[in-house]
């Protein structure tokens, strides 16, 4: 029988309170929480059925968790943890390779494969085109500047205005709604740089 989303929620959150290097300020927990939340929003608005927004939501809750062990390649750590523990929650390999092709379209660049995928990546950068943008770019430049001391706000923000000129949301919900947004976050970073 599969576990419920309560428990798999409280397992994970514990899990990432636990186990995340204090140094991240940016992937920590109120992250993951955030990401839940702007993906069922997401899936909502993008009317998917109920049994796939169960998936979406374990796949946020997991999207980040390869950060408890590595840094580097998380989300193909992430997978392998997901893995394990949602085999010993009852899902079968369909729907875990299903929420593992989530979890993998969070990686930068984006590339989705399908609907579902394009929730999660699109939930993940959400806070480009919402009024947080500025709280939560500061908390990646100083996730950042811990693996780089050396980063300048200057770098910072020439590193975001690429970033953000070449990012596109792949949902029709947050094309629609995030962009301008977005685009006006662009337009004063340029401006900060002159």
């Amino acid at each position: 029988m599969k576990a419920k989303f309560d428990t798999i929620y409280r397992d994970v959150v514990k899990q990432l309170n636990e186990q995340l290097p204090a140094h991240l300020t940016y992937h920590d927990t109120a992250h993951t929480l955030y990401v839940l939340e702007k993906a069922i929003d997401i899936a909502k608005k993008e009317k998917v059925k109920e049994n796939e927004l169960e998936l979406v939501k374990v796949a946020a809750l997991y999207h980040d968790i390869g950060f408890v062990k590595s840094q580097k390649d998380h989300e193909k750590v992430g997978c392998a943890i997901a893995q394990q523990q949602l085999n010993e929650y009852g899902f079968n390999e369909a729907e875990i390779e299903t929420i593992c092709g989530m979890i993998r379209a969070t990686k930068i660049p984006q590339q989705p494969k399908n609907h579902l995928e394009a929730i999660l990546a699109d939930a993940d950068l959400e806070y480009l085109g919402t009024k947080h943008f500025d709280t939560v770019s500061e908390y990646l430049y100083l996730e950042l500047k811990h693996y780089n001391p050396e980063l300048t706000r200057s770098e910072w923000n020439a590193i975001q205005v690429d970033f953000m000129e070449n990012h596109e949301y792949h949902t029709k919900f947050c094309k629609h709604y995030k962009t301008f947004r977005k685009e006006k976050h662009l337009i004063e970073l340029k401006k900060i740089m002159k």
